[in-house]
């Protein structure tokens, strides 16, 4: 079963390095986080990867065109320009990078890697820019109970900043609360199982999926949501880069499941 990974968009909130890279492949901890989403999936036994190259996709082409000697110890004879790579442990990956555009809206994306799916039945799909700690196999034994066209992952993004208590009558903080799981709302957490036949709602692709094909799927009744209640964070900012370096720095960061 193949897993989609949408990594074109420009990343404009977090300029600061998407300006010299995209997005997926900002490090956490030395390791692009388009790495971290991959070992997420092989650790459940996936490794069949499709990604979705746009903005800078040449960076993601060279990243895994010398994937192989970067992880390894080489021996460079400069005169016969011969190289030796030594044995080392390499993933287990099938990787197939797909030119999707450099404007080109999600659901296009989508459109443009239909022939990589082949004759597959389903697939995953899932964004460039978010970790989390779901279970791979739970979302997709829960996408084959549901029989839907789509399942997506939904989750209450944690509360990082505190709330205060005001006494609205006089203007007063009168104390401080932190923000509970519960008082947010639902988001798509961008870790999707997609039946085929929803490319048939792709249309031209000319649309954010999330705008037209999702919302005619979920009129239909065809839309399931896995509420995944563990860790989950995108990376729009510097902040959310900031905080998951923090995660990762301290042997904890709750998405390194492998």
């Amino acid at each position: 079963m193949k897993v989609v990974i949408l990594a074109g968009g420009r990343g404009t909130r977090i300029s600061e390095e998407s300006q010299l890279k995209p997005k997926p492949m900002i490090d956490i901890g030395g390791k692009p986080i388009l790495w971290h989403i991959m070992k997420t999936y092989s650790y459940y036994g996936f490794d069949d990867f499709i990604i979705c190259c746009g903005y800078k996709g040449q960076i993601i082409k060279e990243y895994f065109i010398n994937y192989y000697v970067n992880q390894s110890d080489s021996t460079f004879m400069l005169k016969n320009r011969e190289t030796v790579v030594h044995e080392t442990f390499a993933e287990a990956w099938k990787v197939t990078l797909a030119n999707t555009g450099l404007n080109t809206l999600t659901a296009g994306r989508v459109l443009k890697i239909k022939d990589y799916i082949g004759d597959d039945q389903e697939f995953f799909l899932t964004y460039g820019d978010g970790v989390s700690n779901v279970n791979i196999q739970k979302l997709l034994a829960f996408h084959h109970l549901n029989k839907r066209l789509a399942t997506i992952t939904a989750t209450q993004p944690s509360g990082r900043f505190g709330a205060l208590k005001i006494n609205n009558e006089i203007n007063q903080v009168i104390g401080f609360k932190e923000k509970a799981r519960s008082d947010s709302a639902w988001v798509n957490a961008g870790f999707m199982v997609l039946d085929r036949k929803v490319f048939d709602y792709l249309g031209d692709g000319s649309k954010m999926l999330e705008a037209g094909p999702f919302e005619a799927i979920a009129e239909e009744g065809q839309m399931a949501a896995y509420k995944h209640e563990g860790f989950w964070s995108p990376m729009d900012t510097i902040r959310d880069k900031e905080y998951l370096e923090e995660l990762w720095s301290s042997g904890k960061a709750p998405w390194k499941v492998w």
